[in-house]
């Protein structure tokens, strides 16, 4: 209950809050065939680490319907597969309860001791092999378990598709060692779990990279640990061997297999695996762990019984049993207040050890998420220092550098992380398998490359090598198909997505950039059905859902206003009414439906949100204007020509408003002139420049306005017959009446 408190962090990240099957949109059997590989966990405090604790729970609740006989038949044939499947599924090793249960049925419930298994295997090997009564029991009872865990097990490969993970090198930095310093350490690692065991004080969530380092050779220290554990469990071996009480011999056997047997899948022995210790893996063998000491306290009772003393024995005794089981649970419950943030997990980490990069680039990443990216850039950096090879260091390092601005910097340290994977043999193809990890240095060496209009090339390569490397690296994918765009190779580009579409169909911003794709191609129809499958995948798709919005208000159908209407308010929901573009956009389907008010409503929303949107400002404007609140228009359209001053319809609708709504021609004249700076032969403010100048008796400048007017206009002989012409005439019975004194003649 003390770990109530503790926020998901570590692993619990990426299986937990990360994890896309447990997103209510996705299917319920993606948990039978996607797998999350554990990964080291402390105790049982993080949501990941109660995987183990989770299959401990069902693994012994197997074993107690096993060993009980209140089931039928039947029940136990349907109950017992039922429990093994959640023990497995909750984590691998709950299989491994089979060989519990298997060692339990021959020296408990048959009550074989060792002579007798070696004779029974003798007898089964021979020649003509004959089988004994207990053998047939045994085969009987434990059938049911074995169809079962065969079963399970060709499940468990089949969505592992027959191959192991891959770890990196820095994940058990033995498994790639070679001899004697691999076995040697793989000897050294079981002593030291049973250290963790006995003494759990410095606890680290993550024991890989440098944290233990390897035994290279015999003269190392470390051996005579693992020398005496060897001795110790041979001791206990010669104990089973030699023990003639059945009840004794039964809990000695049970106490191993529940060590022994969890512990396996665990021990490298058959397979390499992604941790060097993990404390969680010990829960299970705790079991066993505590059936021994507990036979140990049984024992030590017995002779205490013969003592002369033997109430100050037992008393004595006793308290320094209680003694460790307070000191256990303090232990326990201190350690749990590490767990409460993933800053307090990784900093008490690093007062156990400095030698594990692993620790500083976690600290790295909790700053990063704080914004203290100085700070994080000292971590990552320490990181390259304790393990220069560590490629994800250095691809930290690289990514704090770039949002820092430091971008050669980035690069160079993207460069150097490249390098340090596997490089290709000139003239043979790339085999080597790389931690999906490591290949976000591709993505980010050329993201930074594809910022620089002149390196887009350069980027394209790259991408090209992740993808050589990894056929199935999606985002490697969906990153050329962006690059091949600003390159203007849009159909590659098409070409790129759908092959991505074909590696991961369930990503919904492949579809997403399809419909982009599409719509740069003009062919509004299939980017909407894009946008449509984007949705399909992801619902609250913020884009997808803006942009095809777009497209069915481009479209002037009035069957999409209802639809366009709902897109935009759920991305005005999601985005918490923050969204300046969905606003105007909501402005222009109002617009479309003829209603004014609502349009202006969203139009002013988008100016706050967004106080230089250039359309919103020019519509709202408009609006005012016809609503015949000419100097509100001229308020908005001021701060438009603020932003943008070369504005052209905010200039010619700011003439417009000063002569026919407020008759300020110096005004409309200056409006109409900035326009003419920007557009010299824009013809409707020539003319209306020609018509102030007119009304503000300017007579001189008006002919000449006029006369340079009809050369612009000489094509269009319409024009000049009819506006020109009607302009012209007043201008000339200005200038008569100017002549007759009538109107004063400004020059």
């Amino acid at each position: 209950m003390n770990a109530a408190e503790c926020d998901l962090v570590f692993d619990d990240i990426s299986a937990v809050r990360d994890n896309k099957d447990l997103r209510p949109a996705s299917p319920l059997k993606n948990l039978l065939f996607n797998d999350f590989w554990g990964t080291p966990m402390s105790k049982v405090t993080g949501v990941v680490g109660r995987a183990e604790l989770l299959s401990t729970f069902f693994s012994v609740l197997l074993f107690l319907l096993y060993a009980g006989t209140s089931l039928t038949r039947w029940r136990r044939t349907a109950t017992l597969p039922a429990l093994l499947g959640l023990a497995l599924f909750s984590k691998e090793q709950g299989i491994t309860v089979v060989a519990i249960c298997l060692a339990y049925e021959i020296f408990c419930e048959q009550q074989m001791d060792v002579k007798e298994c070696l004779l029974t295997l003798k007898d089964i090997f021979r020649e003509k092999p004959k089988t004994s009564p207990a053998v047939a029991k045994t085969v009987k009872r434990m059938s049911v378990l074995f169809v079962a865990s065969i079963l399970l097990m060709l499940w468990r490969m089949k969505i592992m598709s027959g191959q192991l993970p891959v770890f990196t090198p820095f994940d058990n930095p033995a498994s790639t060692s070679t001899f004697p310093a691999r076995q040697l350490t793989y000897l050294y690692l079981l002593p030291l779990n049973v250290y963790l065991l006995l003494f759990p004080n410095a606890l680290l969530c993550d024991y890989t990279m440098g944290t233990i380092p390897l035994v290279e050779s015999m003269s190392d220290v470390r051996n005579v640990a693992t020398l005496a554990f060897v001795v110790l469990t041979g001791c206990l071996l010669w104990k089973v061997v030699t023990c003639r009480n059945v009840a004794d011999r039964c809990v000695l056997v049970m106490s191993g297999a529940w060590t022994v047997f969890p512990f396996l899948p665990a021990s490298n022995l058959f397979f390499p695996v992604g941790f060097v210790v993990a404390e969680r893996v010990l829960y299970m063998p705790s079991i066993g762990f505590c059936l021994l000491m507990g036979y140990g306290y049984q024992s030590v009772m017995r002779c205490v019984t013969t003592q002369k003393h033997e109430r100050v024995a037992r008393y004595f005794f006793n308290f320094t049993v209680l003694i460790c089981l307070i000191a256990f649970g303090t232990r326990t419950y201190v350690r749990n207040k590490d767990w409460i943030s993933e800053d307090t997990l990784f900093r008490a980490g690093l007062k156990v050890t400095q030698k594990n990069a692993k620790v500083f680039n976690n600290i790295g990443h909790v700053l990063e998420k704080t914004k203290s990216f100085d700070e994080a850039l000292k971590f990552f950096t320490s990181a390259t220092k304790v393990q220069p090879d560590d490629i994800g260091a250095w691809n930290n390092v690289g990514r704090t550098l770039s949002t820092l601005n430091r971008t050669i910097e980035a690069e160079l340290a993207w460069r150097r992380a490249k390098d340090l994977l596997p490089q290709p043999k000139p003239g043979q193809p790339y085999r080597a398998r790389i931690a999906p990890a490591h290949l976000n240095v591709f993505l980010n060496l050329a993201n930074i490359m594809a910022k620089n209009a002149t390196r887009l090339e350069e980027a394209d390569q790259i991408y090209r090598q992740a993808i050589s490397m990894r056929g199935d690296y999606v985002e490697a994918w969906i990153n050329r198909g962006d690059v091949l765009l600003k390159m203007n190779r849009t159909e590659e580009a098409l070409r790129v997505y759908q092959r991505a579409a074909e590696i991961d169909p369930t990503n919904p911003d492949i579809f997403y950039n399809m419909a982009i794709v599409y719509t740069e191609l003009g062919q509004s129809g299939k980017a909407l059905e894009f946008f449509n499958k984007a949705l399909k995948i992801k619902p609250d798709h913020q884009l997808a859902l803006l942009n095809s919005a777009v497209l069915m208000t481009e479209a002037k159908q009035p069957s999409f206003h209802n639809e366009a209407e709902q897109r935009l308010q759920s991305v005005l929901k999601s985005d918490g009414d923050a969204n300046a573009n969905a606003y105007f956009q909501m402005g222009l389907l109002m617009m479309d439906r003829n209603d004014p008010e609502r349009a202006e409503e969203y139009f002013v929303r988008t100016i706050e949100l967004r106080k230089d949107h250039k359309s919103a400002l020019f519509n709202v404007a408009l609006l005012r204007n016809q609503k015949d609140l000419p100097e509100e228009a001229l308020h908005f359209l001021r701060s438009l020509l603020r932003y943008y001053p070369d504005h052209v319809k905010g200039w010619i609708l700011v003439g417009d408003i000063c002569i026919n709504r407020l008759k300020d021609y110096p005004e409309a004249e200056k409006a109409y002139r900035e326009v003419l700076a920007v557009e010299p032969e824009n013809f409707q403010a020539f003319h209306n420049l020609c018509v102030t100048l007119i009304e503000q008796d300017k007579l001189g400048e008006a002919d000449q306005c006029m006369l340079d007017l009809a050369d612009l206009m000489q094509n269009d002989p319409n024009y000049l017959a009819t506006h020109w012409r009607t302009i012209y005439d007043r201008l000339h019975k200005r200038k008569l009446a100017a002549e007759n004194g009538a109107v004063p003649l400004f020059k």
